[in-house]
């Protein structure tokens, strides 16, 4: 059973049809799309093409509108996670963008792995992360 809460890259890179994760994403029993995705997604549309801005959010749109993807909101219990993975990293002395960790930390509380392309996932101790590798240009 896959089941997966998105990182912005493993999106973006689905979307370029990256084999790793078209792959993993078609097959997956379950996606959870968080609104720190979402928003970073719409930060991208937003500064991208203007003549691609709707089209690129209808796109998404559908994506979300698809049964095996879920929106997975942000509670007290994620927001508890966030704060130790936050501190667990500091005390480790490593930095990570604070939307990581928030995506983390919804993965954390759902018990699925996180779909990315960023590294840095890996530091952190409380996920399972499945880091792929970028398409070589």
């Amino acid at each position: 059973m896959s089941r997966y809460v998105l990182d912005t890259s493993a999106y973006s890179n689905f979307m370029r049809g990256h084999p790793q994760a078209t792959s993993l994403i078609d097959s997956a029993d379950w996606i959870g799309m968080t609104a720190i995705v979402l928003g970073e997604l719409d930060v991208g549309f937003l500064l991208g093409n203007p003549s691609r801005l709707e089209s690129n959010r209808q796109i998404l749109r559908d994506f979300v509108d698809n049964p095996v993807v879920e929106f997975v909101g942000l509670d007290r219990e994620t927001s508890q996670i966030y704060a130790e993975i936050l501190v667990a990293l500091r005390k480790a002395g490593k930095k990570i963008p604070s939307n990581d960790i928030w995506i983390a930390a919804a993965a954390a509380r759902l018990g699925v792995n996180v779909l990315t392309y960023d590294q840095h996932f890996g530091s952190i101790q409380r996920i399972g992360a499945l880091v792929l590798t970028p398409a070589i240009s």
